[in-house]
């Protein structure tokens, strides 16, 4: 394996993809590989949580994209050591046709990043994706599945006979993650079975347009009396007060984080069939049609008609052999090992 691999954001916020760089950073760190991360100086939390977890960072005083671009490309030629790993299309751009790099992209490109995508990947070592479903999109690209921390609940919830079922939702509410169909399948519920659901959110639209923004508020008026908005709120604590997961997305998701996560926690789940959602969870009977709120109605429904938690620890054995640290580690040193050769 490389002695030294360099790590380039993509944001310097931190999203899904910086939450992977930084479990990318911590496997090389447990495989013997040395790890620098480079990061703008604004916004400056990416580089903070390198730094909290113990990494070598070097902060290129950048503030916006272009800055960042242009910061990174001078940097990468003159100072990088070793292969850059180049955690998103923005840092691939900014050192295209620089040698001895791995290009990493989380998210399908679309518009005008279709068209930078294979200035990005050309020469490239490799060029890695979260699934199989967005290696189909990216021909010639090679999969490294994403990983998730085991997440273990502060509390295990005992539903009481006779009270409601607690579905929950956690991520950004907005239309590509399904909140206007969720919303539409709690209405059927309610009607069909009258007070024995009720829908708790945890998250915030973040980079959600006004009229995206408009239109989720639309679809949970008028079941606005059977949600709960949590607001900021820690995950564990979130997993451990619902009795079902519903990740009800109809975009093309490049995998699926959360679904990890609560496969981790033993949280039952259920999941659309958007995008990497059905490879992730493993299981088709846990799966239902995207943007169907009838499908996505029943599919609740069965859950609690068979008791979801019978597949608990199906899904945490799946976790634990496929995307856990220890199998992320293990297939970040199998990929290096094949671009060492």
């Amino acid at each position: 394996m490389p002695g030294h691999v360099t790590l380039a954001t993509n944001n310097g916020d931190i999203g899904g993809g910086e939450v992977m760089l930084l479990s990318i950073a911590d496997a090389l760190r447990t495989l013997g590989v040395a790890v620098t991360i480079v990061g703008p100086a604004e916004p400056a939390a990416l580089v903070a949580a390198a730094r909290e977890r113990g990494h070598s960072v070097v902060e290129l005083p950048a503030k916006g994209r272009k800055q960042w671009i242009a910061q990174l490309r001078s940097w990468d030629a003159k100072n990088r050591d070793g292969v850059l790993w180049c955690n998103g299309l923005v840092p691939a751009f900014a050192t295209s046709f620089h040698p001895q790099r791995i290009v990493h992209l989380h998210q399908r490109p679309t518009g005008a990043q279709r068209l930078l995508a294979p200035i990005a990947r050309f020469r490239s070592l490799r060029t890695l994706v979260p699934s199989a479903s967005m290696q189909e999109a990216i021909p010639g690209s090679t999969v490294l599945p994403n990983w998730s921390e085991r997440v273990v609940l502060p509390k295990t919830r005992t539903r009481k006979p006779g009270s409601p079922v607690v579905i929950g939702f956690l991520g950004r509410f907005s239309v590509d993650k399904g909140v206007p169909v969720l919303a539409e399948a709690l209405a059927q519920l309610e009607q069909s079975h009258p007070g024995q659901y009720r829908l708790r959110m945890a998250g915030e639209p973040r980079f959600v347009s006004d009229s995206a923004r408009a239109d989720v508020e639309t679809a949970l008026a008028p079941v606005s009396a059977l949600v709960e908005f949590t607001g900021w709120v820690l995950r564990d604590e979130f997993l451990a007060d619902i009795d079902l997961l519903v990740v009800p997305s109809v975009w093309a998701e490049p995998f699926g984080l959360v679904v990890s996560e609560a496969m981790s926690a033993r949280v039952p789940v259920i999941v659309s069939d958007a995008g990497a959602l059905p490879e992730v969870i493993g299981d088709m009977a846990l799966v239902f049609e995207s943007g169907d709120a009838a499908a996505l109605a029943a599919a609740i429904r069965e859950r609690f008609a068979q008791d979801p938690s019978r597949t608990v620890d199906d899904q945490f054995a799946r976790w634990q052999s496929t995307y856990s640290p220890e199998a992320g580690a293990r297939r970040v040193a199998s990929l290096l090992a094949t671009i060492q050769r």
